[in-house]
């Protein structure tokens, strides 16, 4: 008998077994084929990948795609090359389903048309019927990219950008950031508050909302000069009946722990610039008639609006329903955020709520704030919650920074008056003008110290501390409400100011985001009486980056010695108190003045009286016996001195 492998065996059909084995081969390389033509095609056509080939082969894993099958590889003896194309190279079926930061892979810009808003869009990016929603224009990119890196920060992707102008969209497509066109058109430039084009961002928001509700997903809608904290969404979901939920001016905490704000107590307004609507037949009609209102009158600010229309009907209390209330036209379920832990910028910057309270703050919003966008980004800076661009964080020339060291007399003792309060801002100004003065001599950036206040600033009367406030006295206050941070970076002419002098927020050096090379880069400047053992300009720095720096010192004094560390990144006196006699030269020193009396801005206001603002003075120490002395008449507004 022949061995068994000598003779092909007949199949029922009389093929034999290798012609079987041979098309069994050929279905398979034309099978694996067709799998690696459907993944590089991308959608096919109608938006999903191909995967059936991976579902009739592979029924449990039917959802999965194919990148995360087992491969379908060729028989090892065939001379058949796969060519495959990495993975990150394949741009993915649509824009929007591309991870945020994902740069994309085209060079070329696609058509505009790609942006236009539409439902589908929307359904790729959100998630659990969420949609969080910011918009803005060219001026505003930086508070865009920081707003959407907080997000992603803490792993929320389920976000939109809305662009107002061509520039802004096409930057932020090329950073890997969800956008569409709003169609506005609008200029790239800042708007200033109150202003016509202010006005019709705001008309922007309105329209939007619109435009997103009908598509039947939540919308979470936030301004550009916010950041988020803490993902909200949970604590949005514990609240699933309500409407609205909004963001408000509140100052005074109605309650104490992270429940909704007590309704009947908030006199604050609500807040546009947090708010979440959910797709109800209530929450669409007031968006409709906000619309219509703010289109029939332009002057209406759309704030305004949101809250004459909801304040229309407001009460009584949601049964059961942990603080809700209806509002409108008595169908809406409206409630309030709690303003501790949805803060404003005074609740979080000044009075820090959610410290005293112990709680964990969600968001903070730049309002209450006195210089603009440039005032609103410093705040974020002080507080560390603003991501700059990495030439931020060092300088070409080096910082200087210095301690402060306020008396306790000053800062603690005796009743918080108008006049304790201007006698320890005070004496920080000529401390920080002496500072302005060092680093502009030796071309450094000057750190500034931390700030504090005895009194509060706001826009209306009032005596120092508003009412019913958690303010703390002293309390480390925003570097606004001493300084006009808008006028210190503005590009005053040399010919007049003398040069530019940089600065940067009392906690840069604190911030994780300063390199290790600038951190570490540290002489320690001690000044010393002149007069003293050992203090003179000849001495070297030791092995621990310190010196002895005699006080009073000349401009020529200190070009003699700092020339010698203009490598070290990081000049630290101890103190600044008499530490420089001035400019040797009249001009520089009187361009100088010009520049920093600039700087300082007023206190406001002083209460039951009209304007009653008190205006802050760099060279008070100049004018004998100068008290800070409320205005007498309407046209007296702000003797800024007196002299007795």
């Amino acid at each position: 008998m022949a061995p068994c492998n000598s003779l092909p065996l007949p199949l029922p059909e009389g093929k034999p077994i290798f012609l079987a084995i041979y098309t069994a081969v050929v279905a398979g390389i034309v099978f694996s084929t067709l799998v690696i033509l459907s993944s590089l095609s991308g959608d096919g056509g109608n938006g999903k990948p191909f995967y059936f080939f991976g579902t009739w082969l592979f029924p449990s894993a039917s959802s999965a795609p194919l990148s995360s099958l087992p491969p379908l590889s060729p028989p090892s003896d065939l001379n058949l090359t796969v060519t495959r194309t990495p993975k990150q190279q394949i741009e993915p079926p649509n824009m929007f389903t591309r991870a945020i930061w994902d740069l994309p892979l085209d060079t070329k810009m696609p058509d505009l048309k790609m942006f236009q808003l539409t439902k589908d869009m929307v359904k790729h990016r959100a998630k659990d019927n969420i949609i969080i929603v910011t918009f803005g224009n060219h001026a505003f990119m930086d508070f865009i990219v920081n707003w959407v890196r907080h997000l992603t920060d803490l792993d929320i992707t389920n976000l939109l950008v809305g662009a107002m102008d061509i520039k802004l969209l096409r930057s932020l497509y090329w950073k890997g950031i969800p956008v569409f066109d709003m169609g506005s058109k609008m200029a790239t430039i800042d708007v200033g508050w109150g202003s016509p084009t202010f006005h019709k961002m705001g008309r922007e928001k309105v329209l939007l909302i619109n435009a997103l509700l009908p598509f039947g997903y939540e919308i979470l809608m936030c301004d550009t000069d916010m950041v988020w904290l803490k993902n909200p969404l949970p604590y949005i979901a514990r609240f699933p009946e309500a409407d609205i939920l909004t963001s408000s001016d509140q100052i005074v905490p109605t309650v104490t722990d992270d429940s909704l704000e007590v309704w009947q107590e908030v006199t604050g307004a609500f807040n546009v610039g947090i708010f979440h609507w959910r797709p109800t037949v209530p929450a669409k009609k007031l968006a409709k008639d906000w619309k219509d209102l703010l289109l029939n009158d332009e002057k209406i600010w759309d704030q305004a609006g949101f809250n004459d229309l909801v304040h229309k009907v407001l009460g009584p209390s949601v049964e059961g329903s942990n603080g809700l209330v209806y509002a409108f036209d008595g169908s809406l379920k409206l409630g309030i955020l709690p303003a501790s832990i949805f803060c404003s910028g005074h609740t979080y910057f000044v009075q820090a709520l959610h410290q005293q309270l112990r709680l964990e703050p969600y968001a903070v919003h730049t309002t209450f704030q006195y210089a603009g966008t440039e005032g609103k980004r410093h705040r974020l800076r002080e507080a560390m919650l603003f991501y700059d661009q990495p030439a931020y964080y060092d300088s070409a020339g080096g910082f200087l920074s210095f301690n402060p060291g306020l008396p306790k007399t000053l800062l603690l003792n005796g009743p918080h008056t108008l006049h304790s309060h201007f006698s320890l801002m005070n004496y920080q100004m000529k401390l920080i003008r002496t500072a302005f003065a060092v680093a502009s001599l030796l071309n450094r950036t000057l750190v500034m110290p931390p700030l504090w206040c005895r009194f509060d600033r706001i826009w209306f009367g009032h005596p120092g501390i508003l009412e019913g406030t958690l303010t703390r006295q002293p309390f480390l206050c925003p570097m606004d409400h001493l300084f006009e941070i808008n006028v210190m970076l503005d590009d005053l002419s040399e010919a007049e100011f003398g040069p530019q002098i940089d600065f940067r927020e009392y906690s840069f050096l604190q911030n994780p985001l300063v390199p290790k090379h600038v951190k570490e880069s540290v002489l320690d400047v001690q000044l010393c009486d002149p007069h003293s053992s050992g203090c003179n300009i000849s001495n070297k720095s030791t092995n621990h980056g310190f010196i002895r720096f005699p006080r009073n010192s000349t401009e020529q004094m200190y070009m003699q010695t700092f020339s010698q560390y203009k490598d070290v990144k990081v000049l630290r006196f101890s103190s600044i108190v008499d530490a420089f006699q001035g400019f040797s030269s009249t001009e520089r020193e009187a361009k100088f003045r010009n520049r920093v009396k600039r700087y300082v801005g007023l206190w406001c206001c002083v209460e039951n009286r009209s304007p009653g603002h008190i205006y802050y003075d760099m060279y008070w120490n100049e004018k004998p016996g100068w008290t800070p002395e409320p205005p007498q008449t309407r046209n007296d507004d702000h003797p800024p001195w007196q002299t007795d």
